[in-house]
């Protein structure tokens, strides 16, 4: 999907808060029942793990005033507006979707119920004003778990096991590459695609497939702690936490982990509904902001790599540093980023190509 085509309405999506909408929403309430869709179970110990643990952080600021609910491993597509539907009829106020492919269902059922606000996470469509959406600048972290990727490599044969061929994916497998051969250019990355979000089965076929190729380092942009479980079996391969510490496969496999750190958020959002403030907008935050953490690095990690990676980190919180830097080219050689040349946030949202020097193609 093209999502840099899809940008310009979105934006006009929310532009369609009129005066007489946010007038019905901005009603201060005494109490609020909170809905949350969830792509997986709570217990992954990842993805929709730390969502949850964004739920738990409304109910513990919030105390009696907010009521919450949720619905587990829902499907993407047409059981999630029969999902979110079911919400909307039992008194929710607002609903937070949290999947990529929840977001055509999201605006749907959101037309339905106009009273009702609706939060799409990952997503860019913001078709009415009751609905807004919220991402982290997940490509922050991969820069960082990138970074040492490249020096701990022995074999420079790095792997990435990605869900779907979304931009927010293929973000991050660029990322990742790029920060890999700044510090080794001899890296290479293998991307195997899983097609599923939470599947710890195929996760692990993935991951063993990988370390078959000869990978000793394995990335993931999928939800359970699998890959890390089938780099235990093979001593050398190390990996990372992916959205949670995961932190039973410290101090190695697991070396380090991108942490998603969703509560903030939540707090924010519901205590706005709850003060009569809440509006539809777009946040896209990352590490300056605290939605995006970085995990233990564990003594698995030389000092000197360690250093490194905090060298990136600092620099990306602090603003000195972004991790799409010029001068970078297309897969293809043709030119993307002049030295020291920014990526755009919309390139960034409509990312559908590689780097150059990453091998394959991005499944349509």
């Amino acid at each position: 999907m093209d999502r840099r085509t899809l940008l310009a309405g979105a934006a006009s999506g929310l532009a369609l808060s009129l005066a007489g909408g946010q007038a019905a929403m901005a009603q201060a309430k005494d109490k609020v029942k909170v809905g949350f869709v969830f792509v997986g179970p709570i217990g992954d110990g990842g993805w929709t793990f730390q969502h949850n643990e964004g739920r738990l952080a409304v109910e513990k600021e919030f105390g009696d005033r907010v009521e919450t609910i949720y619905q587990e491993s829902v499907p993407e597509g047409s059981d999630a507006e029969r999902v979110l539907t079911q919400m909307a009829l039992s008194g929710c106020d607002i609903i937070f979707t949290t999947s990529f492919g929840y977001m055509d269902a999201t605006n749907n059922v959101a037309a339905k119920f106009p009273n009702v606000k609706f939060e799409h996470c990952t997503g860019f469509k913001r078709e009415h004003p009751n609905v807004a959406t919220y991402n982290a600048r997940f490509y922050e972290g991969r820069a960082v778990c990138g970074t040492i990727a490249g020096m701990m490599t022995k074999s420079n044969k790095i792997g990435y096991i990605g869900s779907y061929p979304i931009p927010e994916v293929v973000q991050g497998i660029n990322a990742s590459f790029i920060h890999a051969r700044k510090v080794n250019p001899d890296v290479t990355i293998s991307v195997v695609w899983a097609y599923t979000w939470f599947d710890p089965a195929k996760e692990a076929d993935a991951a063993k497939a990988l370390i078959e190729q000869g990978v000793d380092v394995i990335l993931a942009h999928t939800d359970s702690t699998a890959p890390l479980a089938e780099a235990s079996k093979t001593p050398g391969v190390i990996g990372f936490g992916q959205a949670s510490d995961m932190a039973n496969y410290k101090p190695s496999p697991r070396v380090s982990s991108i942490i998603d750190n969703w509560a903030p958020y939540y707090v924010k959002r519901v205590g706005m509904v709850l003060d009569g403030t809440w509006e539809g907008t777009d946040a896209w935050e990352g590490i300056a902001g605290g939605e995006v953490q970085i995990g233990e690095i564990t003594e698995a990690v030389p000092a000197e790599v360690k250093a490194k990676a905090m060298e990136v980190h600092d620099a990306i919180a602090d603003g000195t540093y972004h991790p799409f830097t010029g001068p970078l080219n297309r897969q293809d050689g043709s030119t993307w980023l002049a030295e020291g040349e920014t990526a755009p946030d919309a390139d960034l949202l409509g990312m559908n190509f590689y780097v150059e020097g990453i091998s394959g193609e991005i499944p349509k």
